[in-house]
């Protein structure tokens, strides 16, 4: 969770609930928990009850309201799609009606969809809402007949005795389960914590497909809580996969749940993928001594901003030399892959954002020499640069300073920081040698710095959904500040060439785990300026028209992405919505 120096939450708009994660969670738990939001939960066991949504890194949990037990609800590993629906539920009334979001989770299971007994079914009325339409309309809830990963709900009399009609297991307001009313939130955003997600401590493991209590010595067994004995089933039998719902509905107008939900499930499928990569895993590796094997103790917050403040000094010295710098970079970027803790200090201040910024308009192009710097060394030094920037945008989307820093000034920085990504993606030498080395030096730093776009359009994308009037970093604004620029059609060019290329090949093996990875940040970045800059989706139609109509196919990109990479459903979606939208026009 988001910490001050002291140690204490930095979020204090629900401090029953964060007393109760820290009291009743392993430490390794705990760090890593992203945010949290209450909101009424339907799934396969419960039935529209107030509950807290609590992230982590890798899963998602759900907590009573008031927090009386720690279930957890599916992994980041198991969810095909978070999406949005348009409707109007016909259980809340009023602006709490208005200002819901609905939000549907959609996952695997291996559990089997059996029906049984269920003690919170009131109403046997028709299915879920499907995809949103043009138009809001009234949804109809479901009976619930599953437990949340798909087991029957069958009890026994003796084993589980009937609830008074008065009181909910889950939810002290009787309203909540009966449909009267829902309990409102309170009046002030939901609570979030900044991501844990590189903690150097040892992961959560994910495979606990069932109930899942973090440490079963801390979170106390409620005998007395019906909803936590239905959700401890036993998880041993298993059977052939099939997808399961879950659905969410945020009454607070300002909800940043589906953000929170996307941005974790990027950082997720990015991060896992690359972890299959052995060079990438052994660059990340923090949790233990790779030479005798044993755990390395947790560097504490006040260490690490301690290590982080001695580096920053080093970097900003002035007269530093370009090798100097580049070593320097090169150990802040390794630090920031294994602490989350580092990322998190990197925004509280401007001095070293803007001292890289800067560096990278330099080394991009060309307006200062940087101590004689050959043309090959400015273009490694752009790249580290890049990489580092995207790294220090992961995981961090709940830290308010992040935000505050690349808006302040109507958006200087973030401003700059765009212009200075761009460059001609072609080569202008005469050396044929040159050439050839400068072409893969070239190659890199595209890659790059198309991560970092694809970083700063998912910040767009959370400002896009926030009604304040100060978060105008939407996508929109990223694309309107390139549009014009003369170095960006021959850059997104480049990065739509490279998707049909990979996406065009039949011939070619599987794609690395790396490769992967940026194939999902281009389809990102190509449906970005399909879908919120006309400009650019003209000249992307008209010189690639023949391309996706005839050349890119779907059933390319199944047999380039590996089925067991977390990353590879995720980008067909991504390509299937980019087909779609080109054969529309």
């Amino acid at each position: 969770m988001a910490r001050t120096g002291s140690g204490a939450l930095l979020s204090l708009r629900n401090v029953k609930l964060d007393s109760f994660l820290k009291r009743n969670t392993a430490r390794a738990v705990y760090e890593r928990i992203r945010a949290h939001e209450p909101c009424v939960v339907i799934t396969e066991t419960i039935n529209k009850v107030y509950m807290h949504v609590v992230l982590s890194d890798e899963c998602v949990y759900l907590a009573e309201y008031p927090p009386r037990t720690l279930t957890e609800a599916f992994t980041f590993r198991r969810v095909r799609d978070i999406e949005l629906v348009n409707d109007l539920p016909d259980f809340l009334h009023g602006r709490s009606r208005d200002l819901c979001q609905h939000i549907r989770v959609t996952y695997l299971t291996d559990k089997p969809a059996v029906r049984g007994r269920d003690w919170l079914r009131r109403d046997r009325k028709v299915g879920l809402p499907t995809a949103a339409p043009p138009s809001r309309r009234t949804s109809h809830c479901p009976a619930i007949t599953y437990t949340l990963e798909g087991h029957p709900a069958q009890r026994s009399p003796a084993e589980l005795p009937p609830l008074p009609p008065s009181r909910s297991a889950s939810c002290p307001d009787p309203e909540t389960l009966g449909l009267v009313g829902v309990p409102h939130p309170p009046d002030r955003p939901p609570s979030a914590a900044p991501s844990a997600a590189a903690s150097p401590t040892s992961p959560l493991s994910p495979a606990s497909r069932g109930v899942h209590l973090p440490d079963t010595a801390q979170v106390p067994r409620r005998i007395g809580s019906v909803l936590s004995r239905l959700l401890r089933k036993d998880s041993a039998s298993g059977g052939e996969e099939r997808e399961a719902e879950l659905h969410f509905y945020a009454v607070s107008d300002a909800s940043r749940l589906y953000l929170h939900l996307q941005s974790s499930w990027n950082s997720f499928i990015i991060r896992s993928t690359l972890s299959l990569d052995p060079l990438h895993r052994t660059r990340c590796s923090a949790s233990s001594d790779s030479g005798t094997g044993k755990r390395v103790p947790a560097v504490s917050w006040e260490r690490t901003a301690h290590l982080f403040g001695q580096l920053s000094c080093e970097l900003l010295q002035e007269g530093i030399s370009v090798e100097s710098l580049y070593l320097l970079l090169q150990e802040l970027r390794t630090a920031a892959q294994r602490d989350v803790t580092l990322r998190r200090l990197f925004w509280n201040s401007s001095e070293l954002l803007d001292f890289l910024v800067q560096t990278l308009e330099e080394s991009v192009h060309g307006r200062q020499s940087l101590s004689g710097a050959s043309a090959a060394d400015q273009l490694l030094l752009s790249t580290l640069i890049a990489q580092t920037l995207a790294l220090m945008f992961r995981e961090t989307e709940v830290e308010p300073a992040r935000l505050n820093l690349l808006s302040a000034k109507k958006g200087v920085l973030a401003s700059r920081m765009l212009r200075a990504l761009m460059c001609d993606a072609e080569l202008r030498t005469q050396d044929q040698r040159s050439l050839t080395d400068g072409e893969a030096l070239l190659a890199e730093y595209l890659d790059a710095a198309c991560s970092l776009l694809f970083e700063l359009l998912l910040l767009g994308h959370d400002a896009s959904r926030c009604s304040s009037a100060d978060h105008f970093l939407s996508v929109g604004w990223i694309l309107r500040v390139l549009q014009p620029l003369p170095q960006t059609l021959s850059f997104i060019g480049y990065q739509v060439q490279q998707v049909v290329l990979v996406l065009s090949d039949p011939h070619e093996s599987f794609l690395s785990p790396l490769q992967s990875v940026v194939l999902f940040q281009r389809c990102r970045l190509l449906l970005a300026c399909l879908q919120y800059n006309e400009q650019l989706a003209q000249h992307l139609r008209s010189h690639f028209r023949e391309e996706f109509r005839y050349s890119v196919k779907l059933s390319c990109a199944e047999e380039k992405l590996p089925p067991h990479y977390p990353i590879s459903q995720p980008t067909l979606h991504l390509v299937e919505q980019i087909l779609a939208l080109h054969q529309h026009r």
